[in-house]
């Protein structure tokens, strides 16, 4: 009877192998620790090359066994650190339920060590690598969520589906570094106890991150304790006008503070009724009222409200000289003649002279350029004007392509003229 043969073209292969694997030159090394089709003990044996190249592409092979992982964890070498989480990683969503149970462990084990690496630059290549991985290690991720460098914790805060609102709670509770909140505040889910916590922290930034993010569940109790500190936190005050289902009164209460181009935005919501919407704009008008009385009391310049008729009979002068126009103006500007600015703005777009106030004391870019193009003046002439009577700073200035062209269209002029009359 003959003996079967021994496989001698494999044994071959495995001895050339484990040759090249002792090879002097560490590149020759390096393509054996690259490759996927060898024998998982000399991928072992690789890993305590003295080549920090070789080691790396060890660390990154994903023939390479797990128990050769473990020990690269701890490797010298940063950047066989790095290649190692993400190898590990990116792994675990393509393991089938019973090779995670198998390898769970070990790799578990391995990221720990990773989470808690001296290299910042490390935890920060495991934490992007693990934030959207949805069974990776629960302790990783909350080791992770907790370190001290924004760069680590702030995308698994922001993306892990793995904290859950406990942890979130008890993260709120210590001491976070700045930023950590925003990042919970940008979630793709925020519970309400969750807002709760937040809101209480009372972070400018990470509450307006909330108000921004539309998968936030806001309690009416908590709203009213945001807006009651939001009048001057300028930040608040978008992100609120444009929340989806804001509570009637919460309208109101805005519209008793925000810029007038954000109440626009609160009038034109859809989840308020006419009703609501009228009781909004009785609020807005309220406002106005006593912001013009504020004007007119306090004196916007030198020119007060007392000159009215001298102002209108010497308006009436240059209009019938023809002089009353853009150059007029512009001296007019120069030696700060708010109220003659005012009442000729008024005259020449037949806008009541109340109505301009009103835009003046709401600092309306769009209604003040609506009412210098229904005057029939230049866009360069509004821009210098939002300067002058907003006092909005150059690079804030509404304006169009080029300074001659006006930035909004005829109908959104008429509408803001429209809106300024019947406040």
């Amino acid at each position: 009877m003959k003996k079967p043969k021994k496989n001698t073209a494999n044994s071959a292969t495995y001895e050339a192998t484990r040759e090249l694997a002792r090879h002097e030159d560490p590149k020759v090394r390096c393509k054996v620790a690259a490759r996927k089709d060898i024998k998982p003990e000399i991928l072992f044996y690789l890993a305590d090359d003295p080549s920090p190249d070789v080691r790396a592409e060890i660390a990154r092979n994903p023939a390479t066994p797990i128990q050769a992982d473990l020990l690269l964890a701890d490797d010298t070498s940063q950047s066989v650190r790095e290649g190692l989480a993400l190898k590990l990683a990116g792994r675990l969503p393509d393991l089938s339920k019973e090779e995670q149970e198998k390898v769970s462990q070990l790799t578990s084990d391995a990221m720990r060590i990773l989470a808690r690496d001296q290299i910042t630059h490390v935890r920060q290549v495991l934490a992007e690598a693990l934030k959207d991985v949805a069974h990776a290690p629960a302790d990783v991720i909350n080791r992770l969520a907790r370190d001290a460098e924004l760069s680590v914790c702030k995308p698994v805060l922001e993306f892990s589906p793995v904290l859950t609102d406990d942890d979130l709670l008890d993260i709120i509770s210590s001491d976070l570094v700045k930023g950590a909140l925003g990042a919970i505040s940008r979630r793709a889910h925020v519970s309400e106890v969750v807002v709760d916590a937040v809101v209480d922290k009372d972070d400018t930034e990470a509450i307006s991150d909330l108000l921004a993010n539309s998968n936030t569940q806001i309690r009416e109790e908590t709203l009213d304790k945001i807006i009651s500190k939001a009048p001057n936190r300028k930040s608040w005050h978008k992100p609120l006008s444009v929340r989806p289902e804001m509570p009637p009164r919460a309208a109101f209460r805005l519209a008793s503070f925000i810029a007038d181009h954000l109440l626009n935005e609160v009038i034109r919501r859809n989840d308020l009724d006419v009703k609501e919407v009228n009781a909004v704009r009785e609020e807005v008008r309220k406002r106005l009222g006593k912001d013009v009385r504020k004007l007119t009391n306090t004196g916007l310049s030198p020119k007060s409200a007392a000159n009215t008729d001298k102002l209108s009979k010497e308006i009436a002068a240059l209009q019938k000289a023809g002089k009353l126009g853009e150059a007029e103006l512009k001296i007019r500007i120069k030696n700060g003649e708010t109220e003659f600015i005012i009442a000729a703005l008024s005259h020449l777009s037949n806008i009541p002279r109340d109505g301009v106030k009103k835009m003046i004391s709401v600092q309306s870019r769009k209604g003040l350029v609506a009412v210098v193009w229904k005057a029939g003046l230049s866009m360069k002439l509004a821009a210098d004007l939002q300067q002058t009577l907003l006092d909005i700073p150059r690079k804030a200035i509404l304006k169009g392509r080029t300074l001659k062209e006006f930035p909004l269209s005829d109908e959104l002029m008429e509408w803001q003229l429209d809106f300024l009359t019947r406040l």
